[in-house]
């Protein structure tokens, strides 16, 4: 998985260099800065003495040596426990290295570490007591500037105060990374153009390396300052899929940069020293993916997640990424929910609701009665209060799962150490019962626990991590009962993260995680408070004088672990579970014949029906200008077709209502209601009846059987934009700020009708458009404004009002499942809001308006003010097609129920017919 992938990239690149040397080595926030060939003396007794190969590093707090031969011990003697540090054979300290030359260092201290003696990873072997040790360098003229270096930071390591020796550390590598550059010679070609150059450091799971980055035309290009692990790391823009900015260490100074489409493992993370070189290097990215990739939001992930195609854990491999969690950031590490309550039966039911963890409940409430002690404490705790003292996700919990495949790792954060054998990873079910019942064990899991890899439940390095009180070696992590292998152990809980039950309330997490319930009183009344540090925004690091207190507090918040970046104000709604498909390789069959509505080899006409809908759709970029007729004087504004497709009905800002033969391709009727314009059009069922809607406020019908006027429905004060007619009820939307249901009733003594009202539905401003959805219990309307609405009708209660256009909305129409409405503005944004929520989960935007639209719930179909046919792909959040047909604006579109016909009406006073080619 991520972190397993990382490792694998890490490790290709030691190949590279071919070094025992890592990185992981050094202290948390050091450097490594040069490294020279030498000989170590090393003497026995006053007589003899042996000079042993390698390469000596020089750190910002210590010096490493690294044998050749894998049987000698990594040397690391610590700059602080330095006593003296000078030129070999002066102040008369040497005087048992007789033989050795003047290229010598020397270096008097009182404790060093040896690591990976013949190779082998274990805690680190401390030697103490005063020695002296003295490297030959290969280049006897450099030994007075090693010398220089090393007492310069002898002196920074020795200083009182911590801020005090970050900050001469940072002076010393600011001056290093001042007196370089990049190397132009390294370019993968002569002829690139150079756009960008600045200093950086390359990020990898607590460890960062400072060097130069440099963006061309064609190549991102870093260059560490120390060459390791290799000279220059260089990523091709055109293979870049995604870049994320990212906080690093509570500031915006991080980049991340992948060439993969779907993966939490990155090509490279890089922190930068100012915010604006990370910020122009995003840009010249950016603008280079601008016309190659579409950037995704967490609502069009959403979108996608929510319709079936993206899995749970793909959706919340998406979320981390945006939330600012990368897997070269442990203190950000991704996080994923247990989602397995049982750890004790000899099979696992995913079926039974039992066999599932509360997802609407933080891990820290999941037991009742730890809970009432922490509310207890936390309600006598004064300001800031927070419930929990340990977070969901820290460096500690996640290398305390990965200690198997990351054992430097661990000992790199635990200064050389392994945890004790009764507190390590040793078996599921105990960890699952420590986090219900510990009081202070909160965590919840890792992105391995939902992959294919099984390398860290097993200890296939054979490392000695320890043994436990009971006398028994810590070696695999024991699995429950219900699985029967490492491998099985993964399978069975990818089934239940995908199963039906974590599908249905996978959303509740969410909402705790990256939702509405992460902060402010929502998160108290979920027992959801952590501690005020590991939120963003939970302290401000530049108001902070004091480098001591800056340094520590940057360090209590990295260790501690931060809650994701907030990605989410309002709930969060459900997955569409009905038909959703299985993600689970082993029970997707099943799912399948189990969602089937008929036997296997039969077909219902509805299946047959929603076939040629998904086939029209698949086809719908292939659609072709059919016919065009220009049949109105002023711009066409509704179209509705007879139900046997042969007549064509149109309306029009010419204050006339037409009727277009299909067939013989002649205008047949000509209708004027008025001296106004009319702004819409439809079809009665029977299609012996037309009503439109006026300007002049009135609503007519049309008996097409007698060719006149049948009735005129009066009552609006203003304009009538819209109307929807169902069940023999007709809705009306006005400039007037009104929506009106009801049904048309006879006044006596005249052939006018009013309206006998049922309901009225007040906005605040004039009404533009409405739609129903398949059932007629929902409305949605679209003002002047640029708000949404949308309405329950079987109360005539708001239920949602979402200002999300900054003009008039064109049009609104509910998807076929009633579960989003889409609607198009004249900002020429698309916005996808979910019923259920009222969330807008969704937004595009193209540079014009889109003044018309039909949709199928993935794929849309506009008409913009240009005259052009959009189609957009609300999945992969981009335009996929653009179709030219109208000189003007295209004002309505028509489609039929099977969505094998479309006519499009438009400014320049035509209609036009379109063809599908399948």
């Amino acid at each position: 998985m991520a972190f397993i992938r990382k490792k694998q990239q890490e490790q290709q690149l030691q190949l590279y260099s071919k070094e025992r040397f890592s990185l992981l080595l050094l202290n948390l926030e050091e450097y490594y800065f040069e490294q020279h060939r030498a000989n170590h003396i090393w003497h026995k007794d006053s007589h003899h003495e042996r000079k042993i190969r390698g390469s000596l590093k020089i750190c910002s707090k210590s010096v490493i040596f690294e044998p050749d031969a894998i049987s000698q011990p990594i040397i690391k003697i610590p700059l602080r426990d330095c006593i003296t540090i000078g030129k070999h054979g002066e102040n008369g300290a040497n005087r048992h290295f007789t033989k050795a030359k003047s290229g010598g260092i020397s270096l008097i201290f009182s404790q060093v570490y040896f690591i990976k003696e013949h190779n082998v990873v274990a805690p680190y072997k401390i030697e103490r007591g005063k020695m002296e040790y003295v490297f030959e360098l290969d280049v006897p003229g450099k030994v007075e500037d090693v010398v220089e270096t090393l007492l310069q930071l002898h002196r920074a390591s020795c200083l009182d105060k911590l801020g005090d020796q970050t900050a001469m550390i940072t002076a010393i590598l600011q001056s290093r990374l001042a007196r370089t550059s990049f190397d132009k010679n390294r370019f993968q070609n002569i002829c690139e153009r150079l756009h960008m150059e600045c200093k950086a450091e390359m990020v990898t799971p607590l460890v960062t390396n400072p060097g130069h980055v440099c963006i061309t035309d064609t190549n991102l290009y870093f260059q560490p300052l120390n060459g390791y692990p290799k000279p220059v790391v260089q990523i091709t823009l055109q293979d870049v899929r995604r870049i994320y900015k990212r906080r690093h260490g509570l500031m915006p100074l991080g980049l991340e940069v992948f060439c993969t489409e779907d993966d939490l493992c990155s090509d490279i993370y890089l922190k930068f020293y100012e915010p604006q070189d990370r910020d122009d290097l995003y840009f010249y990215i950016a603008t280079y993916l601008e016309h190659h990739v579409a950037e995704h939001t967490a609502e069009s992930y959403m979108l996608q997640w929510q319709r079936g195609h993206l899995s749970n854990y793909q959706y919340l491999l998406h979320l981390n990424n945006l939330a600012d969690r990368s897997c070269n950031d442990l203190s950000q590490y991704p996080v994923f929910p247990w989602i397995i309550h049982d750890y004790s039966s000899s099979e696992l039911d995913l079926s039974n609701p039992g066999t599932f963890r509360d997802l609407s409940k933080p891990v820290g409430a999941l037991n009742k009665e730890r809970l009432e002690r922490l509310l207890t404490r936390y309600q006598e705790m004064h300001e800031p209060k927070f419930m929990y003292g340990s977070h969901y996700s820290s460096p500690g919990y996640v290398l305390f799962y990965l200690v198997r495949i990351a054992p430097e790792y661990m000992l790199c954060l635990q200064n050389g150490r392994f945890d004790n054998a009764d507190r390590m990873f040793n078996s599921i079910a105990e960890t699952w019962k420590n986090c219900l019942d510990g009081a202070t064990d909160f965590k919840e899991l890792i992105p391995e626990f939902y992959g294919d890899d099984v390398s860290f439940l097993v200890n296939s390095l054979k490392l000695d991590l320890g043994k436990r009180q009971g006398g028994q070696m810590v070696d695999d992590v024991e699995l429950p009962p219900w699985a029967s292998s490492p491998e099985d152990f993964l399978q069975k809980s990818k089934d239940a993260l995908e199963s039906s039950y974590v599908s249905e309330h996978l959303h509740e997490w969410i909402d705790l995680i990256f939702g509405y319930k992460q902060k402010g009183s929502d998160a108290v009344g979920a027992h959801n408070v952590f501690h005020p540090l590991t939120y963003e925004g939970g302290v401000d690091l530049t108001s902070i004088q004091d480098p001591d207190e800056k340094v520590a507090m940057l360090t209590q918040i990295l260790e501690f672990g931060q809650t994701p970046k907030q990605l989410f104000v309002t709930p969060h709604p459900r997955r569409i579970t009905p038909k959703f498909k299985s993600w689970s390789q082993t029970s997707s069959y099943n799912a399948s014949m189990a969602d089937s509505p008929v036997s296997p080899g039969e077909e219902s006409f509805e299946d047959l029906t929603e076939e040629s809908k998904t086939l029209a759709w698949d086809s719908i970029a292939k659609l072709q200008l059919h016919e065009q007729y220009k049949i109105h004087k002023e711009a066409v504004t509704g179209i509705t077709v007879s139900r046997n497709g042969s007549s064509v009905f149109t309306t029009s800002q010419d204050s006339t209502l037409k009727m277009f033969s299909k067939e013989s391709k002649m205008l047949q009727r000509s209708i004027s209601f008025s001296n106004m314009a009319l702004s819409s059009c439809l079809l009665l069922p029977g299609d012996a009846t037309v009503i439109s809607s006026s300007w002049d406020n009135n609503v007519y019908f049309y008996s097409i059987a007698f060719g006149r006027r049948q009735d005129t429905l009066m009552g609006h004060d203003d304009a009538v934009s819209k109307i929807c007619w169902h069940d023999n009820r007709l809705y009306s939307a006005s400039w007037d700020s009104t929506v009106w249901s009801g049904v048309p009733a006879e006044m006596p003594g005249t052939k006018r009708h009013h309206f006998d009202l049922l309901a009225e539905l007040e906005h605040d401003v004039s009404v533009d458009t409405i739609s129903l959805n398949a059932a007629s219990t929902l409305l949605v309307s679209g003002t002047k404004e640029g708000t949404v609405n949308i309405w329950d009708l079987t109360t005539a209660t708001l239920m949602h009002q979402i200002p999300c256009h900054s003009g008039i909305v064109c049009d609104t129409a509910f998807s076929p499942d009633s579960r989003h409405v889409l609607s198009t503005g004249a900002d020429g944004c698309l916005n996808v809001i979910d019923v259920q929520t009222g969330m807008l989960i969704s937004s595009m935007t193209s540079d014009e308006p889109q003044r018309c639209f039909v949709w199928d719930g993935n794929s849309v179909l506009s008409g913009s003010q240009s005259g052009e046919l959009l189609i957009w792909d609300l999945l992969g959040a981009k335009i996929s097609e653009r179709i030219q047909g109208h000189t003007g604006a295209v004002t309505c579109i028509w489609m039929n129920e099977q969505c094998s016909s479309i006519i499009t009406g438009g400014e320049d006073r035509q209609i036009i017919f379109w063809k599908l080619q399948y």
